[in-house]
């Protein structure tokens, strides 16, 4: 048997009733969507990424402060522990790190795969730059890098489906749980 479906006017009265159909409701993930947070213009004044080394560790969700680069968690992270690597300066292509920043740039990578493996166990990573809001830079004015932890089956339907990515720790406790590592690292 099956059911004549309701008039068009009448379906906005089914608000919250059961259907054939789970949903799970990522409100927050409308910032990011609507571009909450992300900078006005190019300019180091409105950049996130020059902001945070200039918060508390814990207020910019920075792990490490190197010398000319630092470490801090992806705040719409991919996956949980997903860190970012970014130079101090405000530039926005990787043939501009000058060569000392380029050195630590790709040691604070490296150090960020074998911390989280450290802390958190994945069984591999994805690495990588979008250079430039074209290539998928969400704030493409300021380099930085990639580095998400991955575990077998933790894609699921939801990005497919809903283009919603379930994470199952928050970030402070992941920032807090990385930063440890990192000094056990050293």
């Amino acid at each position: 048997m099956t059911e004549e479906p309701l008039p068009v006017e009448d379906s906005r009265s089914l608000a919250g009733v059961p259907d054939a159909f789970g949903r799970f409701w990522t409100p927050y993930r409308m910032a990011y969507i609507q571009g909450e947070g992300k900078p006005a213009d190019a300019t180091d004044a409105a950049c996130p990424f020059c902001a945070a080394p200039g918060k508390t560790d814990e207020e910019g969700l920075i792990v490490h402060r190197g010398l000319s680069c630092f470490v801090l968690m992806n705040l719409y992270p991919y996956n949980s522990g997903h860190l970012l690597v970014c130079p101090y300066r405000h530039i926005c292509d990787y043939t501009e790190l000058e060569r000392e920043e380029r050195v630590e740039f790709g040691e604070l990578t490296a150090k960020a795969m074998r911390v989280i493996r450290r802390a958190s166990g994945p069984g591999g990573f994805n690495i990588g730059m979008n250079q430039g809001e074209i290539a998928g830079a969400g704030i493409a004015a300021h380099l930085h890098q990639h580095v998400v932890p991955r575990w077998l089956g933790d894609a699921n339907f939801l990005p497919i489906i809903a283009r919603v990515k379930a994470v199952p720790q928050l970030l402070d406790d992941a920032r807090r749980m990385l930063a440890a590592a990192w000094q056990e690292e050293d």
